[in-house]
């Protein structure tokens, strides 16, 4: 094959248009193009001056992004795999950017859409889908990631209000949110609170000098004697297994989002291969590049395979949270992988935000280890093959 008929898609290879349907790739189509036309020209500056401009999250409400995958109150109702799409495309643009939409959507408003009053979802859900308002989940504790179950945070009654306290601590969308749904221990277990952020008490601790994820606000919550109604109380959230529920709604997104990095790496470093000239040719032209570029492709189709098969599950009402955890660990990691890889293909051109490839490659470090570390997913598997539990040593 020459150059002037190869294909610079690499996922072309595997056909994977003609695995969507039409409403599936339209709107993969429209979230590529808005990505294209407002976040690519500005990202590299956004994530060099580590801002995410508050304005995004109403063109992202105008998208129809936000809780794109939820029924009513504005949301859009898409399938789980249109949703998967627009993580990813989002993600090639940058981690950010699927990480606001996914916090807000798979986090945020998921919380209040499955555990929430109805006054809850009116009050809330309408804002949240068109970006109007911005919401975030607080669940990691300082001392406690991994271990959600340790939290220190406490809701106490006080008549008929709920007296929070407590920290929480890397919580995407902290510092620009105006609600938060924290999760609390009380004398009747873990439970869940839709906080408004201007609640006496509540304050957001924005974290600065970031290597990962700069085009995106990351910040601690704390919570000083916090009252609230027990209408703030989402009331069908009664044990430990309401966030998780909601954590794994977000990993879902991140098992097709950590894709649109990777194939934006390899479309990069395709690109530069095929004009970067030494020793009289282009370095596409050598054995050693295409092996590269030839065992990165095939890892990142089997990672779309594999997401979108997932997809399908979850479409039909049959996916299992360590299937998720297949997804996440496999396509994060091999999407790391990538992102490093094609950076030695650009050589020292590759270490500038001119190319989005070490830009992926940091923001894919906190990508590995959020929603989940690599080490917990491999031990939910784990536990799914053996049925013996292995989190504790």
């Amino acid at each position: 094959m020459t150059a002037t008929t190869a294909t610079r898609r690499p996922l072309e290879l595997f056909g994977v248009d003609g695995l969507l349907t039409e409403d599936e790739r339209d709107i993969q189509a429209t979230v590529r193009r808005f990505a294209d036309d407002r976040l690519r020209p500005e990202v590299g500056d956004w994530f060099e001056s580590a801002t995410l401009p508050r304005e995004l999250a109403k063109e992202f409400g105008a998208l129809g992004v936000l809780g794109m995958h939820l029924e009513g109150y504005g949301c859009a109702g898409t399938n789980a795999v249109s949703y998967g799409l627009a993580c990813a495309e989002l993600e090639a643009a940058d981690s950010g950017f699927r990480s606001f939409v996914s916090v807000q959507g798979s986090l945020s408003m998921f919380s209040i859409h499955r555990f929430g009053s109805e006054e809850q979802k009116q009050e809330w859900l309408p804002r949240l889908a068109a970006g109007e308002a911005i919401g975030c989940f607080g669940l990691t504790e300082p001392d406690f990631g991994s271990n959600p179950a340790g939290m220190r945070t406490t809701a106490r009654r006080d008549g008929g209000d709920w007296i929070l306290n407590g920290t929480k601590m890397w919580i995407t969308n902290g510092g620009i949110a105006d609600v938060a749904t924290v999760w609390a221990r009380t004398d009747e277990g873990i439970r869940g609170f839709v906080v408004p952020t201007g609640t006496p008490g509540f304050t957001a601790h924005d974290i600065h000098k970031k290597l990962s994820l700069r085009a995106s606000v990351t910040s601690e919550l704390v919570l000083e004697d916090v009252r609230l109604p027990d209408s703030a109380r989402l009331p069908h959230a009664t044990s430990l297994g309401a966030p998780l529920a909601c954590l794994n709604e977000a990993r879902f997104g991140i098992v097709f989002g950590a894709l649109g990095a990777a194939r934006d790496c390899v479309e990069t470093a395709l690109d530069y291969a095929t004009s970067r000239v030494q020793f009289d040719r282009p370095i596409a032209g050598f054995q050693l590049t295409q092996q590269k570029l030839a065992d990165m492709t095939l890892e990142l189709g089997k990672g779309f395979l594999l997401a979108l098969h997932l997809g399908r599950l979850k479409d039909a009402g049959q996916i299992r949270p360590e299937q998720v955890s297949l997804g996440k660990l496999n396509n994060v990691r091999e999407a790391i992988a990538i992102a490093r890889e094609c950076r030695t293909i650009l050589g020292g051109s590759g270490i500038t935000l001119e190319y989005p490839v070490l830009r992926h490659a940091n923001n894919l470090e906190s990508v590995l280890t959020y929603e989940g570390t690599s080490e917990m997913h491999s031990l939910v598997i784990g536990q799914a093959l053996t049925g013996l539990a292995a989190f504790r040593g």
